[in-house]
Order: structure tokens, then C-alpha cells, then sequence
């Protein structure tokens, strides 16, 4: 099975239980079985609207049998079962769910973009995915998400 790391993100409502149920949701339907998730972190927007409350962030391990584009519709359906409307880009939101890694894929379509694009420019990515997956390497820039996060991995078997 594909070894897929998510990004999660929710600054309106229920921030938290978003998170929470968004996760119950991929399990629920058969979308994928949850692995391994981060702690929650609280970080503040960046870009869109000016005033938009706190975010909180989280990453999760995924294993699934859906090829990348059949993974991401089924995140976005999750994504609209919670209340997600399409709002401006970057814009409040209640919850946020993005494909990471898939695997060491490369690869770009109309509507999915692995690794994702700008997940080494975002800390409240690879803050979160760092404490899951310190040791994985990004596939296009062959540095551990540790290094990127400003940290090394530990030392297999230590």
C-alpha cells in the first residue's frame, strides 16, 4: 500500500472536532486507515483576508488503495460533508485537507500537484509532518522533512 501523508487545516467551527472528524471520515468510508497522526498546532493564516482567526494544523499517515486523483476526490467529498464551501482562495475555512506525499510519486495534473507545491515554504506543513515523519524524503528536493523542518531525524535503531 502507498505510504501518503495528509496536511489538515480548520479555522472556522469547531477547529479541533473538524480535525477529529475528518479523520473518523477517511476511516468511516473505506477512504484509507488513519496510521499516525500529529499533535494539533495553532498557527496564524497566511495570505488571504486579513483578520481570519487561528488555524490548527495537523498532519496524519495514511494507507490506501486509491491511485492520487481517486484519493483526492474522496478528501474533497470528506471535505463537504464537514460544511467546506468554496470561499476566496486562502480564505476562512472549515476544514482544509491536502495531499502531502504519495509515496515518492512526482507528478502534476490539472487538479493534483504531488509533493505537494508549497508544502517546504509552509511551517504549519512540515512542523506537524516533521514529528511523524522526520525520516521521509521529499521526493523532488532528496532532503528528509526533518532537515527541511530545521531539525535532523533520528538515527534509525536509536
Amino acid at each position: 500500500m502507498p505510504r501518503v501523508f495528509i496536511g489538515l487545516g480548520a479555522n472556522m467551527g469547531g477547529r479541533e472536532e473538524n480535525i477529529r472528524r475528518t479523520l473518523a471520515l477517511i476511516e468511516d468510508t473505506g477512504t484509507a486507515s488513519v496510521v499516525r497522526i500529529s499533535g494539533l498546532v495553532k498557527t496564524e493564516p497566511v495570505g488571504g483576508p486579513p483578520g481570519q482567526p487561528q488555524f490548527i494544523n495537523a498532519a496524519a499517515e495514511l494507507d490506501t488503495d486509491l491511485e492520487p486523483e481517486e484519493l483526492l476526490v474522496a478528501l474533497k467529498s470528506i471535505e463537504r460533508r464537514l460544511g467546506r464551501l468554496d470561499r476566496e482562495r486562502w480564505g476562512p475555512r472549515e476544514i482544509d485537507v491536502d495531499i502531502l506525499l504519495y509515496d515518492d510519486v512526482v507528478m502534476t495534473s490539472p487538479t493534483l500537484e504531488i509533493p505537494h507545491p508549497r508544502m517546504l515554504e509552509r511551517s504549519f506543513v512540515l512542523v506537524p509532518l516533521s514529528e511523524i515523519a522526520p525520516g521521509v524524503v521529499h521526493p523532488v528536493s532528496g532532503r528528509s522533512i526533518g532537515s527541511h523542518a530545521g531539525h535532523q531525524a533520528p538515527e534509525r535503531g536509536k
